[in-house]
């Protein structure tokens, strides 16, 4: 019965390691592409959706990256996608691509603070409004003072479990070659 038990457990673990693999290609190029960290971007995916290219939120979000609409548009905008509709998000490699820029383009909204992560990463899960209310006083650039500014408890959760997801992903080796 033991070794049943354990075999179930391999099997399941087996599951879980390949679909946390199935969107490397696609995490490793949108990372290049817009230069974020990919532990980062993987970590994020990892976080909205659990590797489910189908996901949907409660607010209309969608893919990997659960993005909304308005920000799939400004990502087609910069990129010139004349042809781009919200229902292409669908496609795990158009989600990371636009989900990837997005971030990149947040964490280089915070890059004169002492680390841009927590503020993008706050900024992805809360929104600007809520930042620009959090980042006052010492927390404009100190994201340990920033952290404790957040009044929302789910952000700041939030914030935790991407950075240390970030960090079980980069010391995977594979990750760290592929920066």
């Amino acid at each position: 019965m033991a070794l049943l038990g354990a075999g179930l457990i391999l099997l399941l673990w087996g599951a879980h390691v390949r679909k946390e693999r199935q969107f490397e290609v696609p995490i490793l190029a949108a990372a290049r592409k817009y230069q974020v960290d990919p532990a980062l971007v993987k970590a994020v995916v990892w976080r909205e959706s659990r590797f489910d290219a189908l996901a949907r939120g409660a607010a209309g979000e969608l893919g990997l990256m659960q993005l909304r609409e308005a920000a799939a548009g400004e990502w087609a905008n910069a990129e010139k996608l004349s042809q781009f509709t919200f229902d292409q998000l669908r496609d795990p490699v158009t989600n990371t691509m636009a989900g990837t820029w997005y971030l990149s383009r947040l964490l280089k909204r915070y890059v004169s603070t002492d680390d841009p992560v927590p503020y993008a990463l706050a900024d992805y899960n809360a929104g600007r409004t809520h930042v620009l209310r959090w980042n006052t006083g010492a927390a404009a650039t100190n994201s340990a003072a920033f952290m404790e500014q957040i009044t929302f408890p789910g952000t700041r959760n939030y914030i935790q479990a991407v950075a240390k997801r970030r960090d079980q992903y980069r010391a995977q080796s594979r990750w760290q070659r592929g920066r």
